[in-house]
């Protein structure tokens, strides 16, 4: 099973949901080769529930996903922590709507939640927990414990800073700290806009159905990573046609 751990369905926190915009992304994704997602929208974006109020009504959930004719979309999202990393949530859709709840009071700059507390929160729920892009200098994870990185269960290969920091030295960089936490380490695209996807693809070396599955087989290490030789096109191209429509969008809006 192909799958990207770091994916957005909206163009940014500032516009609407789009049910189209969704289905342009998951067509893509699908053609790039991938067979499931993990949909990591930012948890203070503008009107969060309308993603899943939306996607309720169109597609069938099974449990853990949300079935785009075959295509999986497993529920998550992307929380700011007060320490200024990023942590990304993947759940059932219960769980991410619970864990949602608990931050409603923390969704600006002055009111982060802390990494702790997020954990805490996320306790009572059987969750996939990454640390997203830990080297990104405007939200790194540098400023975590050792002790607090360990409760994590994976930390993102990002397609936005391979390209930005370079693919092989990224990579590298990567590759050591990860082994060095004891950590896993998974790709994620962090994309906004279709054009992005399939830029990195994690292949497991078997399918699943679940959140647990999913958290298993990185914990197996029963998969490898696959960069495209067009991630930094992609990236590039995917940056510049997103401020081009979000500023048409804004315009209008």
């Amino acid at each position: 099973m192909k799958i990207d751990f770091h994916i957005h369905v909206k163009l940014s926190k500032k516009v609407s949901f789009s049910p189209d915009y969704f289905r342009d992304m998951i067509a893509e994704a699908r053609q790039e080769g991938l067979d499931a997602i993990t949909m990591t929208e930012h948890f203070n974006t503008l009107r969060f529930h309308d993603i899943y109020e939306d996607l309720d009504r169109r597609y069938p959930y099974l449990g853990h996903y949300y079935d785009v004719k075959g295509f999986k979309v497993f529920p998550g999202m992307e929380v700011d922590v007060a320490e200024g990393g990023h942590i990304l949530v993947i759940g059932t859709r219960e769980s991410i709507l619970a864990v949602r709840a608990g931050l409603e009071d923390h969704t600006t700059p002055e009111t982060f939640i802390s990494f702790d507390q997020l954990i805490s929160i996320c306790a009572a729920h059987e969750l996939l927990i990454i640390g997203a892009h830990p080297f990104r200098e405007s939200n790194s994870l540098q400023r975590l414990t050792r002790e607090q990185l360990a409760r994590l269960d994976a930390v993102d290969l990002n397609a936005k800073d391979l390209r930005t920091y370079g693919v092989e030295a990224m990579q590298a960089q990567m590759m050591a700290w990860a082994a060095e936490q004891q950590l896993p380490l998974v790709g994620g695209s962090d994309t906004h806009h279709p054009l992005q996807a399939g830029s990195i693809i994690n292949m497991l070396d078997r399918p699943c159905e679940t959140v647990l599955e999913l958290k298993q087989c990185i914990q197996d290490g029963a998969y490898s990573i696959a960069i495209s030789p067009c991630l930094p096109v992609k990236v590039r191209a995917a940056d510049e046609v997103k401020q081009l429509l979000q500023a048409e969008l804004l315009r209008h809006s």
